[in-house]
């Protein structure tokens, strides 16, 4: 696939007279976030959008504890990028974008969800099976 993918690398730079591979070979240009921006926009918004999607698979690799919150964050930023190609508005930096995910991601995990003693008692009593009878002893298959 990577030698038909230069091919048509190659003969896309002949035709047209640019040079590498082309923002349309792949699968984020089908996303719904390239669909929506302009014809020049595409190539930026579709390099945009992989960075953050970069962004988003490291983070949840190395990350220790599971959240939402930068996803939720970095999808903020593609569509304030989408709106300044359309409109001219200057979108948030990065830094205080992450930043302020960092703060909510902090938070979250300060405050860790109580549970009361009574709901911990019955969720127990709910999960322990009643062995009243004897389990039956099934035929061997020859």
């Amino acid at each position: 696939w990577y030698q038909r993918r230069v091919r048509e690398a190659v003969v896309s730079t002949q035709s047209t007279g640019s040079s590498g591979i082309n923002a349309e070979y792949g699968l984020l240009f089908h996303s719904s976030y390239i669909g929506r921006a302009k014809a020049k926009n595409k190539g930026r918004i579709s390099r945009y959008l992989a960075n953050k999607c970069s962004i988003a698979s490291r983070i949840d690799c190395f990350s220790e504890n599971v959240s939402n919150v930068f996803g939720v964050k970095l999808q903020e930023q593609v569509e304030e990028r989408l709106k300044f190609y359309e409109t001219g508005d200057l979108p948030r930096k990065n830094l205080d974008v992450m930043e302020e995910a960092m703060t909510e991601a902090m938070q979250i995990l300060e405050t860790p969800k109580k549970r009361k003693i009574d709901e911990v008692s019955d969720e127990t009593a709910e999960e322990k099976p009643v062995e009243s009878e004897e389990p039956s002893k099934k035929k061997k298959k020859r």
